[in-house]
């Protein structure tokens, strides 16, 4: 069964994906460290979201550690031809669960070997390199150095694509002046429309966005305001919020996460929910509520 080719396609490191994929993050524990709750249960979603039609999977060796991308590897390994799995480096896990910038060369080269071996993979679809100079999103500073090492990675095999999440426009354009991008993966959603400018360059040059955090960010009005919208629709507000996001560039890739095969249908429902124009006005007004 598929459901979501209604969504539409984008080519993703010269593959076609389809728009709605899946963030395997929600697959560890409570702050994406240590084991999942229920294992069995996270099985059951990726290979729920595979039979539905999912090929495009974001996912990282940093979330548990390890624990998503083994549970990725015991769920479709082997994987089918079409699936195409983006993971990230440039973080690693405290002990206290806390988020450390991984920028050395060492520790990018542990990232893509630990991300190879978990995974099942002889080589990774597409790495992001996430820049880690602040905690509360992306902030300037020089990305050179660790994209020239995941360039090196790239030109050895063990890297198809190369893509950069948690960025500025001005790190984007240094990293296209290093190696090809094929991906930007930022905090977006329809309150929070900072790369808005960002999207539309990135969608002119054929470069898929993927925005994260589709509820992230909403003032309780702006909340009241989508669940308003999605009464009227019938349907979920986090649907109604794909639904917009769908709509806003067809270079936008989503990877909605869930640990429940249930919100995992409910997400992929999105794919159907068409937005009439009086709800996109009043969904486009709560980016300035």
């Amino acid at each position: 069964m598929s459901e979501i080719g209604t969504a539409g396609t984008w080519t993703l490191g010269g593959r076609s994906v389809g728009r709605l994929g899946y963030g395997a993050m929600q697959l560890a524990g409570p702050g994406v460290y240590g084991p999942p709750k229920d294992r069995a249960e996270a099985v059951a979603v990726l290979r729920e979201a595979v039979a539905r039609g999912v090929n495009h999977i974001d996912t990282s060796d940093f979330y548990g550690p390890h624990v998503t991308n083994q549970i990725i590897r015991e769920a479709l390994h082997p994987y089918p031809d079409d699936l195409v799995i983006v993971t990230k480096v440039g973080a690693r896990r405290g002990t206290d669960a806390s988020w450390i910038p991984a920028f050395s060369a060492g520790e990018l080269e542990a990232a893509v070997h630990d991300n190879l071996r978990n995974l099942g993979r002889d080589v990774l679809d597409v790495v992001n390199l996430r820049a880690m100079f602040s905690v509360h999103g992306p902030a300037e500073g020089s990305i050179a150095a660790p994209l020239s090492v995941l360039a090196d990675f790239q030109r050895q095999g063990l890297i198809r694509h190369i893509g950069l999440s948690n960025v500025t426009a001005a790190q984007v354009a240094e990293g296209r002046s290093i190696a090809e991008i094929v991906c930007v993966q930022n905090h977006y959603n329809l309150v929070h429309r900072a790369d808005d400018a960002l999207i539309d360059d990135l969608a002119a040059a054929g470069t898929a966005y993927v925005p994260f955090f589709p509820l992230g960010g909403f003032s309780p009005i702006q909340s009241q305001g989508l669940s308003e919208v999605a009464q009227k629709l019938g349907a979920t507000p986090m649907q109604v919020a794909l639904a917009w996001l769908l709509r806003r560039s067809p270079n936008l890739l989503l990877i909605p996460g869930t640990s429940s095969r249930g919100h995992l249908r409910e997400n992929l429902a999105a794919a159907d929910l068409a937005l009439p124009d009086d709800a996109m006005r009043a969904l486009d007004g709560l980016g300035g509520a």
